[in-house]
């Protein structure tokens, strides 16, 4: 679905213009996105595999939820809705947690040019897998792994994306630190 999505600097500022999301994935506007990891508190990582006709990474087993923030939506807003449309689980804002932003830059071989500044949120899942509902345009399956998976993704096949070990370890370190 194309959206209109709030246009950022190279340093994440907002700068007050707006263009539709296939339009700043094609001149490779920065813009914000959310990225929500949902944890459970026997240790497990909730993984959604991502839907076969997504444009980029179909079938990757990948971040809990994650999504555009629509233009003028404030963040912590746009990761509520974004968890309650991908997967049907309502969390409370005093549970989103936000544990950071990450730049991310990467052109893709189909001509995607995602510059994004990601707004990284921990929270935990508080109903069984079984309960959740897929919006299967984005969402091919969901299953819990063990949370410490994330820090060994080069091991796995269609897993993550290696090459983002250290933002991995960054979020297996703060979801330790919130079950503490």
């Amino acid at each position: 679905m194309d959206e209109l999505i709030d246009i950022v600097d190279e340093n994440g500022n907002y700068t007050g213009k707006t263009c539709l999301k296939s339009e700043a994935h094609k001149h490779g506007y920065f813009h914000p996105t959310i990225h929500v990891w949902l944890y459970t508190s026997d240790k497990k990582i909730l993984l959604q595999k991502r839907a076969l006709s997504k444009k980029v990474f179909p079938g990757l087993w990948d971040i809990s939820v994650a999504g555009h923030i629509a233009a003028g939506e404030d963040i912590n807003i746009a990761a509520l809705r974004e968890v309650k449309e991908e997967i049907g689980f309502d969390i409370l804002p005093e549970n989103l947690h936000k544990i950071g932003t990450r730049k991310h830059m990467v052109n893709h071989p189909n001509g995607i040019i995602d510059n994004e500044f990601h707004h990284v949120f921990i929270a935990a899942l508080t109903i069984p897998v079984e309960e959740l509902t897929l919006q299967e345009e984005e969402v091919a399956e969901l299953k819990l792994f063990d949370l410490k998976t994330i820090l060994h993704t080069k091991d796995y096949e269609n897993f993550l994306l290696p090459q983002y070990q250290d933002y991995y370890s960054f979020v297996h370190k703060q979801i330790i630190t919130a079950l503490s």
